[in-house]
C-alpha cells in the first residue's frame, strides 16, 4: 500500500507485513455531501433523464462519480469534446465494448463529429494496431526504433514549412 503525502512524497510500509499498520483516511470512504435526490435532479437537468447506470451506483460514490462523468465526458478539458469522443471511438473499437463504443459515437456527433472523421478515427484504430502487431511481433529493436523516429522528425521539421510532431 502506497499513501501519498503532501508535497507529492511517496510512504511505503517498511514490509508487506507493515501494510495493516498504515491508518490512511480514503476519499472514497467519506460521505457524499450531496443527496442521490439532488444529483439525479442535476442529472435530469442536464440530460434530460438520470440514465439507468447510474442507479446501480451506492450512494456514496454517485455525487463523485457523476461529477468525474460531468466533468471529463461532457465538460471542456485540455482535450476539445469532439477530439476526446474520436479518440474513445477508436479506442473502443479495439476494446470491442459495444456500450462504449455506441456511447463515445453519438458524443463525438453531438460535439459535432462528421460520420467521415468518425470513419476515420475507426480506421485509425485498425491501422496503429495493425502496425502495433507487426513492430511487437517482428520483435523491432525498440532503442533504434525510437533513434529512427528522432532522425525522421528532425528530417520532416527541417524540410516542411510547419514543424512536425512524432
Amino acid at each position: 500500500m502506497v499513501s501519498y503525502l503532501p508535497g507529492g512524497r511517496v510512504s511505503r510500509p517498511a514490509s508487506r507485513h507493515d501494510r495493516t499498520s498504515i491508518h490512511q483516511v480514503s476519499r472514497t470512504d467519506m460521505p457524499s455531501q450531496r443527496s442521490r435526490r439532488e444529483i439525479e435532479k442535476e442529472m435530469k437537468e442536464d440530460l434530460g433523464l438520470v440514465p439507468s447506470f447510474f442507479d446501480r451506483i451506492p450512494d456514496k460514490y454517485l455525487d463523485r462519480e457523476w461529477t468525474l462523468f460531468k466533468d471529463f465526458e461532457l465538460g471542456e478539458t485540455l482535450i476539445p469534446q469532439k477530439y476526446k469522443q474520436l479518440m474513445g471511438v477508436a479506442l473502443h473499437s479495439e476494446t470491442k465494448c459495444t456500450y462504449c463504443t455506441l456511447y463515445h459515437t453519438e458524443a463525438a456527433k453531438l460535439f459535432g463529429a462528421t460520420d467521415e472523421e468518425i470513419q476515420e478515427a475507426v480506421h485509425y484504430a485498425k491501422s496503429s494496431l495493425g502496425w502495433s502487431a507487426y513492430l511487437n511481433g517482428m520483435r523491432i529493436d525498440f532503442d533504434e526504433f525510437e533513434r529512427e523516429l528522432e532522425q525522421i522528425a528532425k528530417h520532416v521539421e527541417k524540410t516542411s514549412q510547419e514543424p512536425a510532431h512524432v
